[in-house]
């Protein structure tokens, strides 16, 4: 895949974290593609909604193109695509369901499992190990979580 390619993919993500907003969660979007590209499912982080502290976006993603592509949780060949690098529950949910692609828009030093903090995806332990790309939209991604984390504070808004 080309970095064209995986901005799409990202811009997907970007899209599915907007209706977190709306429930307060924190606005984090993933999105899983099939091998030919075809999106198979897309999620936000739903924790506030649901009362369900697994309720991360990847892993309702995941969950949900599981039920429609593949041998019902192997997603061997597909490609996750969220807007924040993520943390261990998540890196380790796309390692167990074969994910073969991760690119992620923001890194997450403080959470993130996939170089920032841990790297949960990449150790050679594993039988699994997904190519990442990260950091594509880094800038768009950080912005959604600037600007939710600002006004869940109250600070007043930048210009």
């Amino acid at each position: 895949m080309r970095e064209r390619e995986h901005a799409e993919l990202v811009r997907v993500a970007i899209d599915a974290a907007r209706p977190a907003r709306e429930e307060a969660d924190v606005p984090v979007g993933a999105a899983v593609f099939a091998p030919d590209g075809t999106e198979l499912a897309r999620a936000c982080n739903a924790r506030e909604a649901l009362g369900d502290p697994t309720a991360h976006a990847e892993v309702l993603a995941l969950r949900s193109a599981a039920a429609r592509w593949g041998d019902g949780w192997r997603l061997s060949g597909c490609t996750l695509a969220v807007t924040v690098e993520p943390c261990t529950m998540c890196a380790g949910a796309l390692v167990l369901a074969r994910v073969s692609r991760l690119v992620f828009g923001a890194w997450e030093p403080r959470t993130g499992a996939v170089g920032s903090l841990w790297d949960v995806v990449r150790d050679r332990r594993l039988n699994h190990r997904p190519e990442v790309i990260g950091g594509v939209l880094a800038g768009e991604c950080s912005a959604l979580l600037d600007e939710f984390f600002a006004a869940h504070r109250g600070d007043p808004p930048t210009e």
